[in-house]
């Protein structure tokens, strides 16, 4: 089965289904004496969450760091949100329910209207409203009083009975669930529903737990007991996989172990191609914490800080302090090494949708990203305030998602220099040489790229808008999911274009999609005249080998004979022949094709 890669690794194990779909309590009827314990009962299920939530909150920053943590903030200012509360305790009154039921009708209905949304931004809420509804559940029916059983409390007892090697599969899990795994026992996790931005997506990737999310019908097929493999890298989950592929995933498994001890030699090596050409490797991080794990394999710095996640892991808009807090601790943990500031790319299945009156139809072509900030200037400028303020602590780039036009980077730019006088008459410090940047993530961006690049001080390719917007194919669709291909050579052409630009105007072109990970497209884009790759930190040691394996000069050649390529199939099989003949070893017993 097929779903989307929110978690990588690989791992084979045995099914435990969470069934969390029947969250109904039999509506039981009450006494108007019995009304003032039925609200007590409410009121002292609501303080013990916060209490144990606050817990989970301090454990979350212990293991997760700040950011992924702030998700529990949001269910606490939940729970405390007293009309919500009064909501629950006004069914009871008129009514006459219990609180069991009165709790789940209330919080039930409203995970309803956010899942029934088209807008994937209210979808993401669904799980942390469920979370708090088992939460809740758990103390009412631990306290006296009649209760009917709930789907996630069952849950997670049977979580925490669960065998060495267990692959939990659900319909969805809470952030709470997720967070509490034994990671010594359960090993990864697939759901049918959720999406690349869930809380609880988040949360697996902040704690490393391998997970597919988006399956559809898996939980329908799945049994506890069955054997599965879970392969997080490529969004793959296989139920009763035959001796065959579990010796070819067991292959990939012991592969990707000795790889990475194989390359942890390489770590603190340059990544240089064999005919002395320098290739830039740097990480892509949704979180500070995230700088550690790719300085450990073997970064150079940061590519891309998306901040835009500073704002999914609250309820409220960040203030000036949470953005400058964070930014500052990037500087700290970069420690002089390379850092880019992405502004927030806000919009489309993020966040903008949930704020407006009105919800676009198309937000992918709507008010999004660059668009976004430049007609919410005050909310921008906060960050800008932010980001300026923490440069004078270290170096910093700073970069504009989504530049369709130069009216925009200028307009951006323009704004930029504004809060600098700004923190000039206040006398804060900044760096007044901060370099400013452009993602190239639509096809006019990348037409214009000469004139771009005469008011840049560089450029970072941004593959997976770049291919979305140039092939008119949204990338999470899986109804076209094949016709989304990075190796179309439309978007080829799109690429060299932009590397030509930067090579006249002397700014250094980094590429910071998904595909700059992939060896063979790395490669191509050597060639085309890419100096910088951003990808994960999981991807570092094996590209970093295999940039030490090849020579620009047969990057070159490579490039100018794909560029004759017709289709994007005759450049999938081309380049996958020549990587594996210029490197071999870097796809020698890879295990999994």
């Amino acid at each position: 089965m097929k779903g989307l890669p929110v978690s990588g690794g690989i791992v084979i194990g045995r099914v435990l289904v969470i069934d969390d779909a029947m969250r109904r309590v039999v509506r039981r009827t009450i006494r108007q004496p019995e009304v003032k314990n039925e609200i007590a009962r409410l009121e002292g299920a609501v303080k013990s969450s916060i209490a144990q939530i606050r817990k989970v909150h301090e454990q979350a920053e212990k293991d997760m760091g700040k950011e992924a943590a702030k998700i529990f903030s949001f269910h606490i200012s939940m729970l405390s949100d007293q009309m919500l509360v009064s909501q629950i305790r006004t069914t009871i009154e008129k009514e006459l329910v219990t609180a069991e039921y009165a709790m789940t009708h209330v919080l039930d209905k409203l995970a309803g209207q956010f899942r029934t949304h088209k807008d994937p931004v209210f979808s993401t809420k669904v799980n942390d409203i469920e979370d708090l509804t088992d939460r809740l559940m758990s103390h009412l029916t631990s306290s006296p009083g009649l209760a009917g059983a709930v789907g996630g409390v069952e849950g997670d007892k049977r979580a925490q009975g669960a065998d060495a090697d267990t692959v939990i599969v659900a319909r969805d899990l809470t952030p709470s669930q997720t967070a509490s795994f034994d990671r010594t026992r359960i090993v990864g996790f697939a759901t049918d529903l959720g999406g690349m931005t869930s809380h609880t997506a988040i949360i697996a990737k902040a704690l490393e737990i391998p997970a597919v999310v988006g399956c559809q019908t898996l939980l329908r097929l799945a049994q506890d007991g069955d054997s599965v493999i879970l392969d997080g890298d490529h969004g793959v989950v296989i139920l009763h996989p035959t001796e065959a592929m579990i010796r070819q995933y067991r292959r990939a498994i012991e592969h990707r172990r000795l790889t990475q001890v194989s390359l942890t030699e390489l770590r603190d090596l340059q990544s240089v191609t064999q005919d002395g050409s320098l290739i830039h490797l740097v990480g892509n991080i949704e979180m500070p914490e995230e700088i550690a794990r790719v300085m450990a394999a073997g970064g150079e710095g940061i590519g891309l800080y998306r901040t835009e996640y500073l704002y999914l892991t609250g309820d409220d808009e960040p203030t000036e302090g949470v953005h400058y807090r964070a930014y500052k601790r990037c500087v700290e943990l970069s420690k002089g090494r390379e850092l880019v500031i992405r502004t927030m790319d806000l919009g489309a299945d993020k966040y903008t949708q949930a704020q407006a009156e009105i919800p676009e139809r198309n937000p992918f072509l709507g008010c999004r990203s660059i668009r976004y900030c430049l007609k919410n200037q005050p909310m921008f400028k906060k960050q800008l305030r932010a980001i300026l303020r923490a440069s004078a602590d270290g170096s910093i780039k700073l970069m504009f998602p989504l530049i369709s036009a130069i009216t925009e980077l200028r307009q951006a730019k323009f704004i930029v220099n504004d809060v600098m006088e700004e923190l000039e008459e206040e006398g804060l410090p900044f760096d007044r040489g901060l370099k400013m940047g452009m993602m190239v993530e639509v096809p006019s961006a990348a037409l214009q790229a000469d004139t771009f690049a005469r008011e840049c001080d560089f450029f970072s390719i941004g593959t997976n808008d770049l291919v979305q917007y140039t092939l008119a194919v949204d990338r999470i669709n899986e109804r076209v999911a094949n016709l989304y291909n990075p190796m179309h050579p439309s978007v080829i052409r799109l690429i060299r274009d932009v590397a030509r630009a930067g090579r006249r105007h002397e700014i250094p072109v980094s590429c910071c999609g998904e595909a700059s990970g992939d060896l063979e497209f790395a490669m191509l884009l050597i060639g085309l005249g890419v100096t910088t790759l951003s990808v994960s930190a999981s991807m570092i040691p094996r590209l970093k080998q295999f940039v030490r394996s090849i020579s620009r000069e047969a990057c070159d050649k490579v490039a100018r004979e794909t560029l004759k390529l017709e289709s994007d199939v005759q450049v999938a099989a081309y380049l996958r022949d020549r990587a594996r003949k210029m490197a071999p070893l870097s796809f020698e017993d890879s295990g999994v094709e």
